[in-house]
């Protein structure tokens, strides 16, 4: 394992051994992980080996046995769902999960928030700035949820996310069944979301697409980690890993 870049900075996100499961099922065991400020990191690894559960653990979405996590300094391990939400973390969910019944509009204002005190010198997240990352929106607003094709529901998620100005913005499969020129428009907003200054925590299988943007990369094996490093350090070993741990 590598150390992570910046290591005098304070981490934006800290998960640190962290233990859940799903009744007597164990899935993690042990989990950590961290994103700092401005930071692009990835969860890598096959289906099954914790990385969805990990995410559900940091949002308050499934209660750790054991461990800690901490956001801006604060320990989160026991705050609930809607809490972590206000304190600054966004969330596109696998499945998208959009409001089938809201038009593209309702979609981005039902849940909005205005920036935190803290970021009072950033610029906040508004309709105007979310059509002009994806003007399709714009072109599909009065459009209802269910009347928009798979690459459009994932930008209106992502949208709708970035509509409660969060500081880290998690993304659960982030181009998982999208046509290649829509996964690849999909990759240059998060370039751009990256160029701005905020800090992404990424699932996907799209490796290839995740190398020039991401800081660094955690591959989960049986729910912990089992390497960590940066795009470069993963080129350089990246036959071994995938033979050892099949990604």
């Amino acid at each position: 394992m590598t150390a992570s870049p910046g290591a005098g900075v304070a981490p934006l996100l800290s998960v640190e051994g962290i233990h859940a499961g799903y009744g007597p099922s164990q899935v993690l065991h042990g989990m950590s992980l961290r994103v700092g400020p401005g930071e692009f990191v990835t969860l890598l690894g096959r289906n099954g080996m914790g990385k969805s559960t990990t995410v559900k653990c940091i949002l308050g979405l499934l209660p750790a046995r054991a461990g800690v996590i901490r956001f801006d300094g604060r320990d989160i391990t026991r705050s609930a769902s809607h809490q972590i939400a206000r304190a600054g973390i966004g969330l596109v969910p696998e499945g998208r999960q959009i409001f089938p019944n809201l038009s593209v509009e309702e979609n981005l204002i039902a849940t909005a928030r205005p920036p935190r005190r803290a970021q009072a010198q950033s610029r906040p997240w508004t309709l105007e700035r979310i059509h002009a990352l994806f003007p399709r929106l714009q072109e599909r607003r009065g459009n209802p949820g269910t009347r928009l094709s798979g690459g459009e529901q994932q930008m209106l998620a992502i949208g709708r996310a970035l509509m409660t100005n969060p500081r880290l913005l998690i993304l659960d499969e982030a181009t998982e069944g999208l046509a290649p020129l829509v996964r690849r428009d999909i990759w240059q907003a998060l370039r751009q979301l990256k160029d701005s200054g905020l800090a992404i925590l990424c699932i996907d299988k799209n490796l290839g697409s995740m190398l020039p943007l991401a800081d660094r990369h955690y591959i989960v094996e049986k729910g912990r980690v089992a390497w960590e490093g940066s795009s470069q350090d993963y080129l350089a070993v990246q036959d071994e890993l995938r033979h050892r741990l099949s990604i």
